[in-house]
């Protein structure tokens, strides 16, 4: 069981999660607790390293931040053992869970489990820090902001857990953001490869990283509400929705004679930005000195159009940037004008992305052609396209991304029928 920082804001929040966490051991389970900072927490420590000194070391950081989770860690095992259950704190170097030494963006290499899989086995409810682990020269580490969900998987799947329950702000997965349509459907099953897509084109629901873990570790995740009455029915009797391979869906649907949907969701993403630059030589290894940089800088580069050739010999080059890297890109573009020879760069930040995912894709044509005339009809103009196996992502004005969500939410039949 994993939860959030929303999950965890304050005493009564944890003595919620408490409840719960009870209810899951009463109903005959072994149970193992990931949590996060409270709401807030994290960025209140990085602002003090932040006064400490600008230039901080990574290595200090990660001993400030990883703070945050060991004060919940400790909290709730003291609700736990409040409420009658036998419960104990399991800190990151304490399992240990093992990372290489990249701090403040770790990545974890393993975890031994043998004393936490006797504790369990015990009766003891395990509650385990998220989001840190120990370097190999043995100093604290961090995964990253996020990095708790990749605890969670990865405490899962190294004690083989039935399942991996991630509870967060909202109660699963849904067909696109009720906020902006209303007839947004929960969804009950999500293949790994499409939480990967909706993850990656603005879906908050999970982090990339542990959805990528859990599809290479076959841990079944399911995202729930935290935020439920402490007298409701267990999530096991309600379940969010449930994360898991295509094989076991299609199985699932094969049993209950469904078919499978062609659109799973639609995702938006307003932290993009567009890069335009003008009359680039029309050469081999032209597109190389542009996208050569930006890598060595460590910055995604999404969408990519190569216009059509120039009459002289030149032509024009659209990508799109994280939002928050645009005045770093352009920096290092105007810097490299003359080994790449473009004329001028153009820069708008005011575009969004939007995304149709769905497994559905590989064996149904038209799925693009629907996109492209339902945005047509409503005179929502395509500024770059991209696509990935089950996934097709437009570029459009960042004030008509609501408009978009909504027509392509209809258009692939996904409103909730009242």
């Amino acid at each position: 069981m994993k939860f959030g920082g929303t999950s965890m804001a304050g005493s009564e929040r944890i003595r919620r999660v408490a409840n719960i966490v009870r209810r899951q051991q009463a109903a005959g389970h072994e149970v193992a607790v990931v949590v996060s900072a409270m709401a807030g927490e994290t960025d209140r420590l990085v602002t003090f390293c932040r006064e400490a000194n600008p230039l901080y070391d990574p290595a200090e950081y990660d001993v400030v931040v990883a703070s945050g989770e060991q004060v919940t860690s400790g909290l709730l095992a003291m609700t736990l053992q409040a409420l009658g259950c036998q419960a104990r704190s399991w800190l990151g170097w304490q399992l240990p869970i093992h990372t290489d030494d990249a701090h403040a963006k770790a990545r974890i290499e393993g975890l031994d489990s043998d004393a936490l899989l006797a504790s369990m086995a015990a009766g003891e409810i395990a509650v385990i820090p998220g989001f840190q682990g120990l370097s190999g020269d043995g100093r604290i580490t961090t995964l990253g902001r996020g990095g708790s969900d990749t605890s969670a998987v990865a405490v899962a799947a190294a004690i083989g857990a039935e399942r991996c329950d991630i509870y967060t702000d909202v109660d699963g997965v849904y067909t696109t953001d009720p906020r902006i349509v209303a007839k947004a459907r929960k969804l009950k099953f999500v293949t790994y490869e499409e939480m990967l897509e909706l993850a990656s084109v603005g879906s908050k629901v999970l982090q990339t990283r542990s959805v990528s873990l859990a599809m290479k570790e076959g841990v079944r995740v399911q995202v729930l509400s935290s935020f439920i009455d402490d007298d409701a029915t267990p999530a096991d009797q309600i379940p969010g929705t449930m994360i898991v391979s295509d094989e076991e869906l299609a199985k699932l649907q094969e049993d209950l004679d469904m078919e499978r949907q062609l659109i799973t969701g639609i995702a938006a993403d307003k932290n993009e930005a567009k890069i335009i630059l003008t009359r680039v030589p029309d050469r081999p290894g032209a597109v190389a000195t542009i996208f050569g940089p930006l890598a060595a800088a460590s910055i995604n580069v999404d969408m990519i159009i190569q216009n059509v050739g120039r009459d002289k010999g030149e032509t024009d080059v659209t990508f799109t940037v994280p939002s928050a890297d645009l005045l770093r890109a352009q920096t290092l573009l105007e810097a490299q004008k003359e080994a790449i020879g473009f004329n001028r760069i153009i820069t708008d930040a005011k575009v969004a992305k939007v995304s149709v995912v769905g497994v559905g894709m590989r064996s149904h044509a038209g799925v693009a052609a629907t996109m492209f005339r339902s945005l047509a009809d409503r005179g929502i103009n395509i500024q770059a396209i991209s696509t990935s196996e089950i996934k097709i992502s437009v570029l459009i004005d960042e004030d008509e991304t609501e408009l978009a969500v909504r027509v392509l939410h209809s258009a692939y039949e996904l409103d909730a029928v009242d």
